[in-house]
């Protein structure tokens, strides 16, 4: 167990909703279909760049930003993405974690380079196109292995890269959420580069939130992908926070506070680059984020 290594409540039997019906099969398989093309399509397109200078990538970012699109579009789930213009540059993306579809949602926000857990790497298909699109593995039950992490995630984000972690270090299910963790920040504090929250959203066509992009506990990509592809109305919605700006906060752990507070839809800014928020009131005023309501007790 480590700081890489947080567990969420949140399992399938308890948070999960459930889908699918016989009339839902060939919908699905036509879904799947779809998608594996798409995904091999990247596979075969990785190694020209992805728009990162260290892979001497030629791919626009708005080409790379469609393509991740229409892999969420063709599991079957909308796409709306609003909010406040992203950085160039060197920039850490962090967002709260729900669902698989998490990573081309954010990768349709700015192509980055993802923070991923060194068993992505084994997944079929999806494992060989994190490693060609430039994924930096971490040991996450190494606690030894956290302060080389940190400085190859430093070295990235000054090479000009974008990164994308998931600071919680577990999936919820969309109910509840957890605390963002603080290493991942001091590479942003390290290289002097802005940090860009992003808020994560699954809702049904009524509006209600909806449990079924989940990817939680004991579940396996195949169930969850099954899932997603057999369900009928669901809306990812990608909400770009403003970034906080290089050496506005001066440690981590306000950095980190701030991020979470900003992906949970507590306001923590006003317009332009300076935070009105003084760090001191967030000291004397800390964010304690909401439990998974399936499971309290």
């Amino acid at each position: 167990m480590s700081v890489w290594l947080p567990s969420a409540p949140c399992t399938p039997g308890a948070c999960v909703e459930r889908t699918g019906s016989v009339t839902a099969v060939p919908r699905a398989v036509l879904r799947l279909t779809a998608m594996a093309v798409l995904v091999l399509t990247g596979i075969a397109l990785a190694p020209f760049g992805w728009g990162w200078r260290r892979l001497g990538g030629r791919l626009p970012a708005g080409l790379v930003g469609r393509w991740c699109r229409a892999v969420v579009r063709a599991a079957g789930v909308r796409v709306r993405i609003t909010g406040a213009a992203v950085p160039r540059g060197g920039l850490l993306l962090v967002a709260n974690h729900i669902s698989w579809l998490d990573i081309p949602l954010l990768a349709a926000v700015r192509p980055a380079r993802m923070l991923a857990k060194s068993e992505v790497r084994g997944w079929p298909v999806a494992g060989a196109l994190a490693a060609r699109a430039g994924a930096l593995f971490i040991e996450r039950d190494r606690l030894r292995a956290l302060p080389g992490t940190v400085a190859r995630i430093a070295q990235a984000l000054r090479d000009g890269d974008a990164v994308v972690a998931f600071p919680e270090g577990s999936t919820w299910c969309g109910r509840g959420r957890g605390r963002f963790h603080r290493a991942v920040f001091q590479a942003a504090l390290d290289a002097g580069v802005p940090v860009q929250p992003v808020r994560l959203h699954y809702r049904r066509t009524d509006g209600t939130a909806s449990t079924i992009p989940a990817f939680v506990g004991e579940d396996t990509l195949a169930a969850s992908v099954w899932r997603v592809v057999t369900a009928h109305g669901l809306t990812a919605e990608v909400d770009i926070r403003p970034a906080i700006p290089a050496g506005a906060l001066p440690d981590r752990r306000l950095l980190a506070d701030t991020a979470d507070r900003a992906t949970a839809g507590v306001p923590a800014v006003a317009s332009g680059a300076i935070w009105d928020e003084p760090p001191f009131l967030m000291r004397h005023t800390p964010y304690a984020p909401t439990r998974c309501a399936a499971t309290d007790p």
